[in-house]
């Protein structure tokens, strides 16, 4: 059999390699991409277990979200210094010490001592997945490919508040992190078999001046924007002074990596690629309005209507289903045609979804609600399947692991950014509401435009791929 790393670049076949290496990346990460969802329906268990306050226990999700913006540029790296294989091991043993760890803390430090231990590993994974298989497939399969393992990606956070609810009500909560030691145990052994070694380049210098600005810089950024949704606004100094630091370690970390003669921690010239820079701004966009979006569905479902937290995750599957569809509908068309058609497409269906949303209200039927969320799936599963894959055509395989990366800060920071505006926009507006469902209900539908209004922008990065030259058949190329 063809090792994946060894396969031609002009050959368009999925091969059994391909496959069975896709089949490895999906094991490894689905359990990273449904660990975050999982713990948070366990938030209140957490809590009253450990005898814990809010404030202690909500460190349990904050500290894996840090640990995961810390971790990510150093992916790229790694992968270039240890190889993409030795890599991937060595962070499915990580997170499973973590899962280990968290399932036999005996005190809520300890427990976000575990999520620290799974938000390296995770920043790491996700990154390097995409790397792993951008890498193997070549510009021509990287459509099909990417819509192979981008199925379980959007069905991660749905899957894991429905699985979580049921864990948690019959088992109890550890086992959230025991039943990760089997899956870790499977995607090591499938990894072992099936992912290329990767080349490893002894000489590649780590860049320390840069690592000690952006990891930083994330941190700073992600938790100042997670602490605006909590404090109501962005004025209060337990935002700003998180905020404004990221953001000038940010600033001088791009400064660092523009004029320093060794390759820095993150190409940043990468973006000087007309797709790589329009895929990522469609990206940014498209998740900064709907992971906002996606807070405020379950949440709809149990202030305005009542519904218990599993009911309410069960109530997202026509999302998750639109989105399956999209993806396996465009994974192959992305391969052979312009991808400009299908993400404005996609965009579009995306913000007709979410105007069916702002018009919810406290007796808003059921199918109505699931035919906006299944179309509102499809928008989405189109343009990531579409952005992911064209952000890579044209780049050279010696940096696509640092390219993905930076991909992974970009959609990080949209989430974060997205949560942040829709949790203070839903807050005001629950306030001027009272507490009378109706009320509650409109809230939420106002809310909803501005979901609508940030997905739109979207339409301004997809329309920019029209301009990209074509060259090689379909691709379009820098």
């Amino acid at each position: 059999m063809t090792a994946p790393s060894q396969v031609r670049e002009d050959d368009t076949r999925l091969t059994p390699a391909l496959i069975t290496l896709a089949l490895a990346v999906i094991v490894g990460t689905f359990t990273v991409q449904m660990d975050a969802t999982m713990v948070n329906v366990a938030m209140d268990s957490l809590r009253s277990g450990y005898h814990a306050p809010v404030s202690t226990i909500q460190w349990v999700s904050t500290a894996y979200l840090l640990a995961m913006a810390v971790a990510v540029p150093l992916a790229g790296w790694g992968a270039d210094r240890f190889g993409s294989k030795r890599l991937w091991l060595a962070s499915l043993g990580v997170f499973l010490a973590g899962s280990l760890a968290g399932g036999f803390a005996w005190s809520a430090q300890s427990l976000i001592a575990s999520r620290v231990l799974q938000g390296l590993a995770g920043g790491l994974l996700l990154p390097l997945s995409q790397a792993v298989l951008a890498q193997a497939a070549g510009p021509n399969r990287i459509g099909r490919l990417m819509g192979l393992v981008g199925i379980p990606s959007l069905l991660g956070p749905i899957v894991g508040p429905i699985a979580g609810g049921a864990i948690v009500q019959f088992w109890g909560w550890p086992w959230i992190f025991f039943i990760n030691i089997p899956i870790c145990g499977l995607a090591v052994v499938m990894a072992v078999r099936a992912m290329p070694l990767g080349a490893a380049r002894r000489n590649a210098r780590f860049d320390l001046f840069g690592f000690l600005l952006l990891s930083p810089a994330l941190a700073g950024i992600v938790y100042g924007l997670s602490e605006a949704g909590n404090r109501g606004g962005f004025a209060s100094p337990q935002v700003l002074a998180p905020l404004g630091g990221g953001l000038l370690l940010a600033a001088m970390f791009i400064g660092h990596a523009a004029t320093t003669r060794r390759e820095p921690l993150i190409d940043i010239r990468v973006f000087l690629s007309r797709q790589f820079a329009a895929a990522s701004g469609l990206l940014f966009l498209l998740i900064m309005g709907l992971m906002g979006a996606m807070l405020l569905v379950p949440l709809y479902f149990q202030m305005a209507r009542g519904d218990s937290a599993l009911h309410a995750g069960l109530l997202l599957a026509p999302q998750g289903i639109g989105a399956a569809i999209a993806i396996a509908a465009c994974a192959s068309l992305v391969d052979r045609m312009p991808a400009a058609p299908i993400a404005l497409t996609g965009v579009a269906l995306a913000v007709f979804g979410l105007s069916g949303l702002t018009l919810l209200g406290p007796d808003t039927g059921g199918w109505f609600i699931a035919a906006a969320l299944f179309v509102l799936g499809l928008g989405f599963g189109a343009v990531m399947v579409t952005a992911t894959a064209v952000a890579y055509r044209g780049l050279d395989a010696g940096r696509i692991p640092r390219a993905t990366s930076a991909l992974r800060i970009v959609q990080q920071l949209g989430a974060s950014l997205g949560v942040a505006i829709l949790a203070l926009v839903l807050q005001e507006t629950l306030t001027q509401a009272g507490g009378n469902p109706a009320s509650v209900a409109a809230a939420f539908g106002s809310t909803f435009w501005w979901a609508l209004g940030l997905t739109a922008l979207a339409l301004i990065p997809a329309a920019a791929l029209l301009f990209g030259r074509r060259a090689n058949g379909n691709q379009d190329v820098e």
